[in-house]
């Protein structure tokens, strides 16, 4: 019998002064058995970081060539595809054909560095495409935060993001590996 999805909770606050975005959510996430807390809360990073009423969780693990998180114009089309983790180099130039511009949001520490060592010279090519590294020492500090019901604020100014459970606070600098070409 396969193992079922495990549903978390998660009460999101977000006041983003760089975008001036300042906004509740209230989020249901599928947390697919084989998922880990870390890579669950580098989801949430990565929907606090593109905030807005459109943007939505894909069928994660469950389902190939789909995004992580999407976000959708009123006509269904994919405005912005967003991976978290190691994604396979083909399939970001295949979401690069479908969506007006694409963002992995990697962690791993140095599994990380290996696999942007080795899909560089392919990706740098997409020019709708942005890789972001979560730093490994904080994607670790927001698994930690990981419960099935959540209630947690992120504050990002000036590109740092300070997250809070209320009780713990774990600041993340994601660091930029491909920026979108003009």
């Amino acid at each position: 019998m396969a193992l079922k999805s495990t549903i978390c909770k998660a009460d999101l606050s977000v006041a983003d002064i760089d975008r001036g975005v300042y906004r509740d959510h209230a989020l249901t996430i599928a947390r697919h058995p084989s998922e880990t807390d870390e890579r669950m809360m580098v989801r949430l990073l990565a929907f606090a970081l593109n905030a807005d009423e459109r943007l939505e969780f894909g069928r994660g693990l469950s389902a190939e060539d789909e995004p992580d998180l999407c976000l959708r114009d009123l006509t269904g089309s994919i405005e912005r595809w967003i991976d978290v983790g190691l994604p396979d180099e083909r399939e970001v130039r295949k979401a690069c054909g479908r969506a007006r511009d694409v963002v992995v949001y990697a962690y791993g520490g140095r599994t990380c560095a290996l696999w942007w060592e080795k899909a560089r010279a392919t990706l740098d090519r997409q020019a709708r495409l942005a890789v972001v590294e979560v730093p490994q020492e904080a994607s670790r500090a927001l698994g930690e935060l990981a419960a099935r019901t959540m209630r947690l604020q992120f504050t990002i100014q000036e590109g740092v993001v300070l997250v809070s459970d209320g009780e713990r606070l774990v600041s993340v600098e994601p660091r930029p590996l491909k920026i979108v070409d003009p």
